[in-house]
């Protein structure tokens, strides 16, 4: 199904991960000194998807080698539109870990117009992804497809544990043999030096910085190792870093960040507001709040006996594929998520599906675990602790109904190579910064809780929190005009909103 793309939801668009998935930082040897700085990379501009402009850096692979092997950073740009001066460049991060420099052509258009007029505007792919210096255990694409590409969303019964466990020790094993060097420095850490260097490049005295989702801890690890040249920076969907890079190392690290419970809080929320909607505005009301609950936790039994098929056209949904269905991160497509609900709850009540095991692989929509998976999780198992024993995840995602998509999303640091982690940043978080950080947050965000965006506001040494009374993840994919105007302002004048500031959200999700 196709999904409009706003100008925070392309730049996070893996989402993944719920994305996800959303959703990452590095070590306390990350601060160690430097034995020489590394100098700022020439960036030689080329004209590129018409009206950008891209260039290659040269970076260190190791900072604690600074004039040993270099790798490639991709970065792309567009020059400021608006008549009179440009107050400077505006780096910015959608979330992931992704590639960025490939969906700029879709984002920037989408970014606020006082942006695109007033800054430069700059993105770069993190090393490991994308057009930058790749993080690649397999030879082709087809190769890390062919064993990952079946599994659905996520397992369920024992069969399906078992083949997700083997896979996934299938790919830490090809990795340790062929990843090379650049998988022991790829954490977040790594990758904020690398923007320090594009900002020296580019010849900005601080960093001006929009980060979303897994961008929000870029900018987070960056305001710490480089407090002096933190410029405004606005962070959005906020990951709570203590918990990631330094929690419980026996809880996968999404289980640790809280996303079972706002997940449940998120669809909850979800078949609330459709029970009190008529089903022209929630196809899948059943009236009240109460009688919708009780119809989506029928929809899940039934679905659980066996999968339900649309047809041709929309495949076959096993239960994985009906808890996945339903978008919470984006209150933009709740309404067309309802009625894909209603479609499958018909499909179930005619009895219209065919009979098959419950632990058979997904035909329909699940996660597509396609090629390059092994790129995110180079910097997710870099930056945070998680669970050695497999079993340990199987654990965890027992204690969900809603969430087990992320707990299992780092079952590929099970055996991951423990040296990944030796750049690893933990802190300390809460270094003065030359600016004061704005961070944003939705208090219904599903994926990167309203208390993990209240918690780093305690933890950084000068934060100002702008709360959005609203559902979805990141105010950038679920818009508030009052909370964007707010981060306009202060990204142009410094200005910030007022402590305790309360945005509204745009619309309701069944209008």
């Amino acid at each position: 199904m196709k999904r409009k793309i706003s100008w925070a939801a392309a730049l996070t668009a893996a989402a993944s991960l719920a994305a996800t998935v959303y959703v990452l930082p590095g070590a306390a040897s990350a601060a160690a000194p430097q034995p020489t700085r590394p100098a700022a990379p020439t960036l030689a501009w080329k004209p590129c998807d018409g009206g950008y402009q891209c260039a290659t850096a040269g970076v260190p692979l190791d900072y604690s080698d600074p004039r040993g092997a270099q790798i490639s950073i991709a970065v792309i740009s567009h020059l400021a539109t608006g008549p009179g001066p440009a107050l400077g460049w505006l780096f910015f991060n959608g979330g992931g870990p992704n590639p960025q420099v490939s969906s700029m052509s879709q984002v920037y258009p989408q970014l606020p117009a006082p942006w695109r007029e007033r800054y430069n505007v700059i993105t770069f792919d993190p090393r490991g992804l994308g057009y930058s210096t790749e993080i690649r255990c397999f030879p082709t694409e087809a190769g890390e497809n062919k064993l990952l590409g079946g599994l659905p969303a996520f397992p369920v019964g024992k069969t399906q544990v078992t083949a997700y466990d083997r896979a996934y020790a299938t790919l830490d094993a090809q990795c340790a043999r062929d990843g090379g060097p650049l998988l022991d420095h790829d954490s977040t850490a790594d990758i904020a030096r690398d923007m320090n260097l594009l900002r020296e490049a580019v010849g900005d005295p601080v960093l001006n910085y929009y980060g979303a989702s897994y961008g929000t801890l870029l900018g987070a690890v960056y305001a710490n190792l480089f407090p002096a040249t933190t410029g405004r920076m606005v962070l959005d969907g906020n990951l709570n870093p203590v918990a990631w890079s330094d929690g419980d190392s026996h809880v996968p690290a999404f289980a640790r960040l809280g996303d079972a419970q706002a997940m449940e809080a998120a669809m909850n929320a979800f078949l609330n507001l459709c029970g009190k909607a008529t089903t022209k505005a929630c196809a899948f009301s059943a009236g009240t709040p109460a009688a919708t609950t009780t119809k989506w936790h029928t929809l899940l039994r039934l679905a659980s006996k066996h999968p339900i098929s649309l047809g041709s056209q929309q495949g076959t949904f096993t239960y994985a594929d009906v808890v996945e269905s339903v978008s919470v991160g984006s209150v933009g497509q709740w309404q067309s998520d309802a009625v894909l609900l209603q479609q499958l709850w018909t499909a179930a009540k005619a009895g219209a599906s065919p009979a098959a095991s419950p632990a058979s692989p997904s035909s329909g929509p699940s996660l597509d675990v396609a090629a390059d998976r092994e790129q995110q999780l180079a910097i997710m198992c870099a930056d945070s602790p998680n669970p050695r024993d497999p079993a340990a995840y199987a654990s965890a995602a027992a204690l969900t109904t809603l969430a087990p998509t992320q707990v299992w999303a780092t079952l590929g640091c099970a055996d991951w190579p423990a040296a990944a982690a030796q750049d690893r940043y933990t802190g300390p978080w809460n270094r003065p910064t030359a600016s004061t950080i704005l961070l944003l947050a939705n208090t219904g965000d599903p994926y990167t809780t309203y208390q993990d965006s209240v918690a780093l506001s305690h933890e950084l040494a000068r934060a100002r929190l702008l709360t959005v009374d609203g559902y979805g993840h990141t105010t950038g994919s679920n818009p508030s005009t009052c909370a964007i105007d707010d981060a306009v302002a202060y990204t142009l004048t410094g200005a910030l909103p007022a402590p305790g500031t309360v945005c509204p959200q745009n619309g309701t999700p069944f209008p």
